[in-house]
């Protein structure tokens, strides 16, 4: 049974997956999704329908075997540790941690997210990962709790990614606003036509206008 803020996305392919457990997706998301306290809120309208997915995706040969191989030996993990995905995460992210299924795991990660560089054509974006601080603390508040540190991209890298993900969001919503422009001036000269003898009947269904997908959205 899910709860009603759970996600579900009906997909049977390794390609998506590779892209939505990728970290230029989670960079995306943390961006454009909503916060409770300090976890991410994963909104769909604002975090999958604006995401730029890379062109040709779904017949990417290196997508579908990267997506495999991380998602076979993490399922394979988790059932050999008897354990679920928060806790399979927090190893993932442990500094402490110096398990070889762990590290195994983080360069499967690794090759995921090369994967999907590439698929970009951003074969200059490095991979490497360090332990760092998810987020600003105060060390004396904070005191002996476990501190939220993440295996994650620099945030060089994180916001140079992020910066041409923006870019491309933006060249496909002009794309589609030139091709939407296009389109309307067509029926316009197409309704002026002389030849254009019978206009249809009011009450005929009109094609739908197609929505936006990669516009950021105002909500």
């Amino acid at each position: 049974m899910y709860a009603d803020s759970t996600i579900v996305f009906p997909f049977s392919d390794y390609a998506n997956f590779c892209i939505l457990q990728s970290r230029p997706h989670e960079i995306w998301a943390r961006f454009f999704g909503s916060s409770l306290e300090d976890r991410l809120r994963y909104t769909p309208s604002d975090c999958f329908e604006t995401f730029p997915f890379p062109e040709h995706w779904e017949t990417h040969p290196g997508l579908e075997a990267a997506g495999k191989a991380y998602h076979d030996f993490r399922a394979a993990l988790m059932l050999e540790n008897n354990e679920g995905l928060t806790k399979t995460c927090n190893r993932f992210h442990d500094p402490g941690g110096n398990d070889p299924d762990v590290a195994t795991l983080r360069r499967l990660h690794a090759a995921m997210d090369r994967a999907v560089l590439d698929a970009y054509g951003w074969r200059d974006v490095p991979t490497d990962c360090e332990f760092l601080l998810d987020h600003e603390i105060d060390e004396d508040e904070w005191g002996a709790r476990k501190k939220p540190y993440r295996y994650r991209w620099p945030d060089a890298v994180r916001d140079e990614v992020l910066a041409r993900l923006l870019e491309l969001n933006a060249q496909r919503a002009a794309a589609e606003a030139r091709a939407g422009t296009a389109a309307s001036a067509a029926r316009q000269k197409t309704d002026r036509s002389p030849r254009r003898a019978v206009r249809r009947p009011s009450d005929a269904p009109h094609a739908a206008e197609p929505r936006p997908l990669w516009g950021a959205s105002d909500d």
